[in-house]
């Protein structure tokens, strides 16, 4: 029994750096496709998002059956309950890479801007690209280093995500209406997917070690049931 248990641990942790892996590959060829107006890529993005999903279902679906049969404790608890809250918010991430995407796609052959506007995007994907990247590794690993890095180089996508407003607001940028609907979607998506990513190191500092930073306690969630300080929701 404890075998069975152990093999379907490992299958959960297995299933849930897949997911990790396709929201970070999305990102990448989201980046790729904004920087080179690149057609196929853009609709590799759109099409594997299903594949996305279906990982975070089946997260689901295994997390659900380890609590109702094995009823684990302590640390095995932490890792399904984690495992849960992080493939919900891996989705997601793999739908803004797949806005990214679309974008991209809606513009060819055309990139979605030029000029400053052009360079900044570019520079904020692939500055997202490089965090998915990050992101599957910690998932992978556990390594406390890399939630670390997370946490702290943030604060690179949110600077970004200003520029983009002061990029917007400055009428010598001579921007159409549709370039500056771009810039300002582009940079949200962006923004938001270096949150959950960060969101991703919260919850995996607290599967690891039981602990979250206070300023993600929230009354009421279920880490808070299982002796450790809760999460927040996004």
């Amino acid at each position: 029994m404890r075998y069975e248990f152990r093999k379907e641990m490992h299958e959960l942790q297995d299933t849930l750096t897949a997911q990790a892996r396709g929201a970070a590959t999305a990102m990448r060829r989201s980046a790729a496709s904004l920087r080179d107006a690149n057609l196929a890529l853009a609709e590799s993005v759109i099409d594997a998002d299903a594949q996305i999903d279906l990982l975070e279902r089946t997260v689901d679906d295994m997390g659900i059956s380890l609590l109702a049969r094995q009823a684990p404790v302590a640390s095995d608890l932490r890792t399904v309950v984690s495992a849960l809250r992080m493939a919900s918010t891996l989705e997601r991430m793999g739908d803004l890479a797949r806005h990214v995407a679309y974008i991209a796609r809606g513009r060819f052959p055309l990139a979605a801007a030029d000029g400053a506007a052009y360079e900044l995007l570019t520079n904020m994907a692939d500055q997202a690209a490089a965090v998915g990247t990050k992101m599957a590794k910690l998932v992978e690993t556990q390594d406390m280093n890399l939630a670390a890095q997370l946490e702290e180089e943030d604060e690179i996508l949110d600077n970004f995500h200003r520029r983009s407003f002061e990029l917007v607001l400055d009428d010598t940028n001579n921007l159409s209406r549709q370039e500056i609907v771009d810039v300002v979607l582009i940079g949200r998506f962006l923004e938001r997917y270096g949150d959950h990513a960060v969101s991703v190191a919260r919850r995996m500092t607290f599967l690891v070690t039981g602990i979250v930073p206070p300023h993600e306690f929230v009354p009421g969630t279920e880490e808070q049931m299982l002796g450790g300080a809760p999460l927040a929701h996004e």
